[in-house]
């Protein structure tokens, strides 16, 4: 029988895969229609306002107050995700138990779960009448309503990100330089800091830095346990909702387009960071 010989050219001929231009093309459409046009739609809105206009909506006290209580609480839930994130990415990567499958598996329920019942879930749980804020409230402490609750809520919504984001670097990191560190006397604390943490670090950030833009932009599950005090717990997405409501389109697309800005600034000093890191450990 003659054998078949089949001519794999490089990158310059044919494609292995065939159907290059319309799968290009299906993608640029998809692109398109559902991240370009509706991003465009945002600065076209906004530009009906001048910029004294522009200048004064986003500037207003109620507005800044927003952005404060959503980009603090985003930053305090991502610092706690990335903690508590890579502690449970740990634990689901390197030890075997029972259940390790069905808590694997919780890890995607916030992705999953509606966010308007996370919220309702959340509050339930953490207000005074509810099975954990009852107990912090016989000493004190109030969860609900306050930006605890906030940082609460933002932790459940953006804890799959971290842990999603560093199982993968986990699994493949050879165990081999942990043990080379140990039997060169290093102990445990200084072999995970100095070893297995600078391999985690660029996954760890980007987990980081998706968890705290998710922070930003959610409504859902922190709307009902924030308590949408004026000047105290009034997240910025509460803020363009409100402006809807009042059919002033133009004002909650210019409180849109600065946290749009932000989260672009924060992915693209995220993505920064990692090039750089990649460079520096090939270097």
């Amino acid at each position: 029988m003659e054998q078949q010989i089949v001519k794999v050219k490089n990158k310059r001929g044919v494609r292995v895969i065939p159907g290059f231009g319309l799968t290009m093309g299906v993608t640029l459409a998809m692109l398109g229609t559902l991240v370009l046009i509706p991003l465009a739609s945002i600065f076209i809105s906004a530009s009906k306002l001048d910029f004294k206009e522009f200048v004064s909506v986003v500037t207003s006290r109620q507005v800044v107050s927003g952005y404060v209580v959503s980009l603090s609480g985003a930053f305090w839930a991502a610092l706690v995700n990335g903690i508590f994130g890579t502690i449970l990415a740990w634990v689901l990567v390197r030890y075997d138990f029972p259940g390790k499958r069905l808590m694997d598996g919780l890890i995607e329920l916030p992705f999953a779960l509606p966010t308007a019942v996370a919220g309702i879930s959340l509050t339930y749980l953490y207000s005074d009448k509810g099975w954990i804020g009852a107990l912090f409230a016989r000493i004190g402490i109030k969860i609900a309503y306050t930006r605890i609750g906030i940082v609460i809520a933002m932790v459940f919504v953006g804890i799959p990100f971290v842990v999603r984001t560093i199982q993968p670097v986990l699994q493949k990191l050879d165990r081999q330089y942990e043990e080379a560190a140990m039997m060169l006397g290093a102990g445990r604390v200084y072999t995970f800091f100095r070893v297995v943490l600078p391999e985690l670090f660029p996954a760890l950030l980007a987990g980081f830095g998706l968890a705290f833009a998710r922070g930003i932009g959610e409504y859902g599950s922190v709307v009902f346990i924030a308590g949408n005090i004026p000047y105290k717990t009034q997240i910025a997405p509460l803020l363009i909702m409100a402006k809807l409501e009042q059919y002033k389109y133009s004002d909650a697309t210019a409180i849109a387009l600065v946290l749009l800005l932000v989260s672009f600034l924060l992915m693209l000093v995220v993505n920064s960071v990692q090039i750089h890191m990649q460079r520096f450990s090939k270097g």
